[in-house]
């Protein structure tokens, strides 16, 4: 869990990161802070929303595709409005830790999306991804219209037919209701706190395996 990778982060290399229980509010959002300024006229967003655990390392990872526009860490799933981190660390607000990704259709696909959201994560660990434990952090995709809802149910059945992982796939797929943007020291946390503990010893590695197996989609 993150406060025991807090405790031993602070013992080998004197560095605190942050963890569930400080206390800061959440904004109600459904929006993404996006810079349309830089994208291209020919661009069409879409948005992908995605829950792999830790939304720490979803960010960090998903941020590394072409095409990839935005992402925002947040909250939903849950009964709970306004949910503040540490509320739903108690996993008691029915929230999951997900991302809100703005991806521009001409540069990658909603299944390239999949693609890399299953491979990103152990999607048979149920509530939890290693040692963060917790409803907060299953794997979950939240679909915003029907097309995404098929292709979310169908690559999930081709996965579970293959017997990828050789355990059963536990992957919530529900429809997106509404998001709440978690506070703002969640964003781009990653990039932002790099040699804090939680980031070298959980997300460096994930970042650096995703880099391998996605090398030819990453942006420039």
């Amino acid at each position: 869990m993150k406060k025991f990778l807090y405790l031993l982060s602070t013992l080998l290399i004197g560095s605190a990161f942050t963890a569930c229980g400080q206390n800061n509010s959440a904004t109600d959002t459904t929006s993404n802070s996006q810079n349309k300024s830089t994208m291209p006229s020919s661009a069409v967003l879409d948005t992908a929303t995605f829950g792999a655990g830790c939304f720490w390392c979803v960010e960090a990872q998903f941020e590394l595709l072409d095409g990839v526009v935005s992402i925002t860490s947040g909250f939903s799933g849950g009964t709970v409005k306004n949910p503040a981190y540490r509320e739903v660390c108690d996993g008691l607000t029915g929230h999951a830790e997900v991302c809100n990704i703005v991806y521009d259709t001409t540069k990658i696909s909603y299944d390239e999306l999949l693609e890399a959201f299953w491979k990103a994560h152990d999607p048979t660990q149920l509530n939890r991804q290693g040692n963060d434990v917790g409803t907060q952090y299953r794997s979950v995709i939240f679909y915003h219209n029907e097309k995404q809802k098929e292709k979310a149910e169908y690559y999930k059945q081709q996965l579970t037919e293959k017997n990828t992982w050789g355990s059963p796939i536990v992957t919530e797929i529900s429809p997106f209701t509404v998001f709440y943007k978690a506070e703002d020291y969640h964003q781009t946390y990653y990039d932002n706190n790099g040699n804090e503990g939680y980031c070298q010893y959980v997300i460096k590695p994930k970042v650096e395996k995703f880099r391998e197996v996605f090398k030819d989609k990453l942006k420039k």
